[in-house]
């Protein structure tokens, strides 16, 4: 429950320092656990944290992405204040070395030989990793890997 805490804490600094752009983030990002425990109908882990997290930056990458193909810059500039503030509650990325050693791992452990592998190499590596990796780039990086 630290995760909720922390937010909170946040939250009562950014309303006494007046900043409404983290205020706004912050009550937002509340509001969507308060939704998944209820949804759950109990507390959230960390990984559950960390997947909703995950799912309001990618929400926001796209948003970005659309006001500035829609030629709406402070929509995008105010969407990326937004993205900074959340990225704070994200788990650390693992780098692409940190990535090909599990993957590494992941192949000897379930002798992995060809494509016809990569689900089960892909389940296990999510398991394994959860909201550290993205999922694209894993994929991407398996695949390459079991093709050589």
């Amino acid at each position: 429950m630290e995760y909720k805490q922390k937010i909170e804490e946040d939250l009562k600094k950014s309303l006494k320092e007046r900043d409404a752009t983290r205020t706004s983030t912050l009550r937002m990002l509340l509001g969507a656990l308060k939704y998944k425990e209820v949804e759950k109908l109990r507390a959230l882990t960390e990984q559950e944290f960390q997947a909703v997290v995950k799912t309001m930056i990618k929400q926001h990458l796209e948003s970005i992405d659309s006001f500035t193909k829609g030629q709406r810059p402070e929509l995008a500039e105010k969407e990326e204040k937004e993205l900074a503030i959340l990225k704070e509650f994200a788990p650390t990325q693992l780098s692409e070395e940190e990535l090909s050693k599990e993957i590494e791992e992941a192949i000897h452990t379930l002798e992995a030989k060809d494509q016809k592998d990569m689900g089960k190499v892909m389940k296990y590596l999510m398991e394994k990793v959860g909201s550290r990796a993205d999922g694209k780039v894993l994929s991407e990086m398996v695949r390459k890997r079991l093709v050589t």
